[in-house]
């Protein structure tokens, strides 16, 4: 049976992510921006936390976890290489290690690139992934840390997964996203479609988080570096994709 996905806004525009074993009971949080809206939801559903899966060390994905664990003694899950800047780990992962939620095991990830230690998580039964601020709605998250071709290489792993998988990433920065985008394929009708259904979610306060995989590699010019449209519309028509990637983040850095 597939995990339950519930989204949680924090702060003035983070997400948090619960992801609920029925057969178990068990229920795993991904990332902590701050407590109380989260609290409130696992109090409503009556779920209780097992675990807490952390995808990098910036302060709002964590800060909020001292008093999640105060009500819950979850198990906190990060990475391994991340611990010297993580909340006290209870279990470190590496890429290629599983996280087990009730029957549902779970894949990590290096997305290094925002930061170098991010990770992110694939239940491949329950086609999603939580991507935090590697891979995000019509984005990626700003390279803190990590090189254009490092994130590039981040970004092909999550690529390379099923396109029906659902990408929970960590911030409602879709609206500006969308924007940007239009700037680098004018000519996407895709795009195009895609940012009017964003302007009718927002105007109606919805959540444009999640979002498919399918959807971000037909319309999110981060994934698209490899792209006629994308090359063209940065004028790199003989460049290598990293190098694309690199020039569109710059653009967008600057945006």
């Amino acid at each position: 049976m597939p995990l339950e996905i519930v989204t949680i806004p924090c702060l003035s525009d983070n997400y948090a992510f619960l992801a609920h074993d029925k057969a178990s009971g068990e229920t795993a949080l991904i990332d902590v921006p701050e407590a109380g809206p989260i609290l409130e939801e696992l109090d409503r559903r009556g779920w209780q936390l097992t675990h807490i899966l952390l995808t990098h060390h910036h302060l709002d994905h964590v800060q909020g976890i001292d008093a999640v664990l105060a009500a819950y003694p979850a198990k906190v899950v990060g990475a391994t290489a991340d611990a010297h800047r993580l909340p006290p780990l209870d279990i470190g992962v590496a890429e290629g290690d599983t996280v087990q939620i009730g029957g549902e095991s779970g894949h990590v990830i290096d997305v290094s690139g925002h930061t170098v230690g991010h990770i992110a998580f694939h239940f491949p039964e329950s086609q999603v992934a939580f991507t935090a601020d590697s891979l995000m709605a019509l984005g990626c998250g700003r390279l803190f840390e990590g090189t254009p071709g490092q994130m590039w290489q981040s970004l092909q792993k999550l690529a390379a997964l099923p396109p029906e998988t659902l990408i929970c990433s960590g911030h409602e920065y879709t609206a500006t996203n969308a924007r940007f985008a239009q700037t680098i394929e004018p000519g996407n009708t895709r795009l195009m479609s895609r940012i009017d259904r964003i302007g009718e979610a927002r105007a109606k306060g919805l959540p444009t988080v999640p979002s498919l995989l399918s959807v971000e590699l037909e319309t999110n010019p981060f994934l698209r570096a490899d792209q006629p449209g994308v090359r063209q519309g940065v004028g790199m028509e003989g460049a290598a994709p990293d190098e694309v990637f690199a020039e569109v983040r710059r653009r967008k850095d600057a945006f």
